[in-house]
């Protein structure tokens, strides 16, 4: 009798099982930190407009704006505006939003920072002064 040599099928199926497996982890992992990522990109562009606001609006100022942009706001980077989406500050389906608050004439006495994450609950920054 000659012994044949080789894998059988079931031996096969295991294995292909087993990658599947591990190509599924793979992807969710990566799936989860990418949207980690976008996560801290978002809660570094709330930090940025929030010191801006602190730091360099309020201090000149005196006021906080009613609304935010690169023209009022141009101490930080302009591309901090844009969320990971592409999706400019003030535009339908931004993840960041500014809410002002107490206004009179442009000139608002609070404000709220958010930025809606995927992987966390809402990243919310308030006005200190």
């Amino acid at each position: 009798m000659k012994k044949k040599s080789g894998f059988t099928l079931i031996e096969l199926i295991i294995v292909i099982v087993f990658a599947s497996l591990a190509l599924i982890l793979f992807f969710v992992q990566k799936m989860n930190m990418d949207a980690m990522n976008r996560d801290d990109h978002r809660k570094t562009a709330i930090n940025a407009m929030y010191y801006g606001l602190e730091e360099g609006y309020f201090t000149k100022n005196g006021y906080y704006p009613e609304t935010i942009s690169e023209e009022n706001l141009t101490v930080i980077d302009p591309n901090l505006f844009t969320d990971p989406s592409g999706i400019v500050l003030g535009e339908n389906g931004c993840s960041y939003l500014y809410e002002a608050a107490n206004c009179e004439d442009g000139k608002c006495k609070e404000y709220t920072l958010r930025a809606i994450l995927e992987k966390e609950e809402d990243y919310i920054k308030k006005n200190r002064n």
